[in-house]
């Protein structure tokens, strides 16, 4: 067992960035001996679905868009007075369906008195993230929907390079929308007009004018 989740490990280590490796047949125990053997690895997402383990790596890029896609829930739960817990790249994972994730990031904004000021999730008990994250630059997470949907996530954004999606849970299944639940003021539209102003722009040029919009009356 342990030689074999070193075997994984090492394939990890020598993975370029922007690169994803699939695995199957890979038993619960063996990802969850990858997830401590990697530890909370900066640059690296695992996700695992009943046996198929994906693991991807990323670029300066891809971290970008994350830290702006952050920023931008920042400043407008600030501006609208709302509670926030932000856990990142947080291993959402559910034994008992034999899924896991980690998202590019993830909010509680509705759910955030229920979190309080822990530090640590237990997604047993615990509520899911009201907003999970997923850009999309060179890999896809479509394939990542099922897992969130064992896990009862909401809402998730999907950005990649080109727009930002939004996507319900209604009637099993998730269903695209041009409206946040979680932050109804932002809408995919407007979403993906401010990622795109980053590559003209540099990133604190497009929250001041982030934070103008939202200072205007709607």
């Amino acid at each position: 067992m342990i030689t074999q989740t070193l075997n994984y490990a090492a394939l990890v280590e020598r993975l370029p960035a922007d690169a994803t490796l699939v695995l199957r047949h890979v038993r619960w125990e063996e990802y969850q001996e990858l997830l401590e053997a990697v530890g909370e690895a900066a640059g690296l997402r695992i996700s695992y679905n009943e046996g198929i383990m994906r693991v991807m790596t990323l670029s300066a890029e891809h971290e970008n868009y994350v830290e702006v896609i952050q920023d931008l829930v920042r400043l407008c739960t600030m501006r609208l007075g709302l509670r926030l817990r932000s856990f990142g790249s947080v291993t959402m994972k559910t034994e008992r369906m034999a899924k896991g994730s980690e998202p590019d990031c993830c909010f509680y904004i509705q759910s955030a008195d229920r979190i309080g000021t822990r530090k640590r999730i237990d997604f047993a008990s615990d509520p899911p993230p009201d907003i999970v994250v997923e850009v999309d630059i060179h890999h896809e997470s479509l394939s990542k929907l099922p897992i969130y949907a064992a896990l009862g996530v909401p809402e998730i954004w999907r950005y990649d390079g080109q727009r930002l999606s939004i996507y319900h849970w209604q009637s099993d299944t998730y269903i695209p929308a041009a409206v946040s639940q979680a932050l109804p003021l932002l809408t995919s539209e407007l979403l993906t007009e401010f990622l795109a102003r980053t590559r003209d722009e540099d990133e604190n040029a497009v929250l001041l004018a982030f934070e103008r919009w939202l200072q205007e009356p709607k």
